[in-house]
Formats: structure tokens, sequence, C-alpha cells
């Protein structure tokens, strides 16, 4: 895995939308590569225990290894909608990575175009955090037309592509054709897990190594 100019490494985990598999894919990669966790911003805590318990309780990493949100904010809402029901005001300067050793995961909230703020999206997040982009596709209908919208949001941004992961039952040719399109990146495909067993996990993780090992630099642009 190749080291940004401070010898950081590791993925900025965004995708299509809501409830495509971030967190599942978050704590995969952070099993694969035997990293850290992070979700800088949480939102929706009024229903549910939020992803970096999930994330803990899925890889069985330590607190300290699974870093608390720098925002978190009970309303199952956009972060700007989320923070302004409490007077609050998600600020971007403050964004600073922690501090580790280890290869660090970092998981968004949402899709690219989530506000943050009345400025700012979550593709500004991913821009200040400069990890390669990680972006999961959830397989049925509409995936192809939003991946490759995504594609395009990042490389517009000229923001680095470490690959896509397909998350769930494959859908036809989808996969395919998101390639075709979207150019040749690395891609994995996570079939639906009824089960997420210890074992499951770690297979699961083992492949995700093996195909996003492989390939050292990350594109930003296409020819």
């Amino acid at each position: 895995m190749k080291a940004d100019e401070n010898g950081r490494t590791g993925f900025f985990i965004t995708g299509t939308g809501t409830g495509v598999g971030k967190t599942l894919v978050s704590a995969l990669m952070t099993l694969a590569f035997d990293g850290d966790y992070w979700k800088p911003l949480q939102t929706g805590l009024a229903e549910d225990v939020g992803d970096t318990a999930d994330v803990a309780a899925l890889t069985g990493l330590p607190p300290e290894r699974c870093h608390a949100p720098l925002y978190q904010f009970d309303a199952l809402l956009s972060p700007w909608s989320a923070a302004r029901r409490t007077g609050a005001h998600v600020d971007l300067t403050r964004i600073s990575l922690p501090a580790t050793k280890r290869p660090l995961v970092i998981e968004g909230a949402g899709g690219l175009m989530v506000p943050l703020n009345a400025g700012q999206l979550m593709i500004d997040l991913i821009a200040i955090c400069q990890l390669p982009v990680i972006l999961v596709v959830g397989t049925g209908l509409g995936s192809i037309n939003h991946a490759l919208l995504s594609l395009e949001a990042l490389r517009r941004r000229k923001l680095p592509i470490a690959g896509i992961v397909m998350n769930g039952t494959p859908h036809a040719d989808d996969a395919e054709l998101i390639l075709h399109f979207g150019g040749a990146l690395p891609c994995a495909a996570i079939p639906h897990l009824p089960d997420l067993t210890e074992e499951t996990l770690r297979t699961q993780a083992a492949r995700l190594r093996e195909i996003f090992s492989a390939r050292q630099d990350t594109e930003t642009t296409r020819p």
C-alpha cells in the first residue's frame, strides 16, 4: 500500500448512497489491512448504536483502534440537517486524521454529495483526507447510473480512486458495464452475507486485500 506525502496509508470508503454497505466494507477493509477505523461524521444515533460500534463488533478491534467520530447527531438526516437541529455547525477546518501508524479506513456518510454544512459536501471532506477512494456500489436497478455519476464527480475533483466494491446479490451485468463506461478499475464483489460469522468476514477480507493490494498506484484522471 502506497503512503501519501505525510506517510499515511489507508482508504476512504464512500458509496453511491445510503444503505449500500459502506460499514460492512469498511469493517472488511480494516480487517484486510490490519488498520484503524474512523467515521468522522455520524448521524442517526437516536435509532442505532452507530457505525463505529458496529465496526468494533464486526472486527473485534479495541476502542483505541475504532476512533470516535468528530461530530455525532441523533437525527437520521444529512450531517448539515442533523447539525442544524441542534444548533451545531460542521466545521471541516477541525478535521484532523487520527494519529496511527496503521492504515486508516475512513467511512463517509451517505454519498458524495451529502451536505455537511452550508457550503461543503462529503466530497470536500474526501479531498481534505486525501486517501484513495473505494466506491461501494449497491447492486440492483440504478446502480450503473449512480456508480458512473460518482466516478465522474471524483475524477472531476482529481481525487484518487482505488477501486469499486459491488455489494449484494449480483444484478445482471452491472459490474461489467460500470467498468466498461467508468474505466478499468480494481473491482471486488461481495455477495449477500446472511451470516456475518468470523470465518465469513475473514474470507471476504482476504479477498479484498488480494484485490486492492495488487495495484500500488491509484488513478486520478482518465486519458
